[in-house]
């Protein structure tokens, strides 16, 4: 009897072990990573998601395109995507028009962790079924405008003739 009583304990304390480290692997309520799904002009849906079992503080985020779809299916229609770096986690994703063509880019915003809290942005534009990583910032003070430094970034770069920016429907690089 007694033998068989220790035989249930262990099998419920190996029970409890596997449990704890499968909730370690969980991501606890303050290490929610960060997704968000964006309507686009023209129906299309783009998602942005920091990447999954990373620390909030460090890591990946992707941006995945979707095909215009119905409200039901938004994200069925998988177009093109982007998987790049952060330093930080992501803070706000937005979309602006930062080059005047009148066409919006999705902006994503980084806030670093620790001393200074520093901005960082990255502008993405789509078209055609593409999406491509345009002008980025780093570094900003903490309570910049990370929508004008890209802007002005974008600019004083055309003056200066280095990393022209290229929107994806005026076709190949260089042509």
């Amino acid at each position: 009897m007694k033998r068989g009583v220790w035989v249930v304990l262990l099998a419920l304390g190996a029970v409890a072990e596997t449990a704890a480290a499968t909730a370690a692997d969980e991501p606890s309520e303050t290490s929610v990573r960060y997704v968000k799904k964006i309507a686009l002009p023209d129906s299309q849906t783009a998602v942005v998601a920091e990447g999954d079992f990373e620390a909030r503080s460090i890591g990946s985020y992707t941006v995945r395109l979707y095909a215009a779809g119905t409200a039901a299916n938004d994200t069925t229609l998988y177009e093109s995507g982007l998987l790049l770096p952060r330093d930080g986690p992501i803070e706000d994703v937005r979309l602006a028009d930062i080059d005047g063509d009148k066409h919006e880019e999705i902006i994503v915003i980084v806030r670093s962790v620790g001393t200074g809290g520093y901005l960082s942005a990255q502008a993405l534009s789509f078209a055609n079924g593409r999406i491509e990583a345009r002008t980025k910032v780093e570094n900003l003070p903490a309570d910049a405008d990370p929508v004008a430094a890209l802007d002005k970034t974008r600019r004083s770069d055309k003056v200066l003739k280095k990393g022209e920016y290229h929107h994806p429907s005026s076709g190949s690089r260089g042509a």
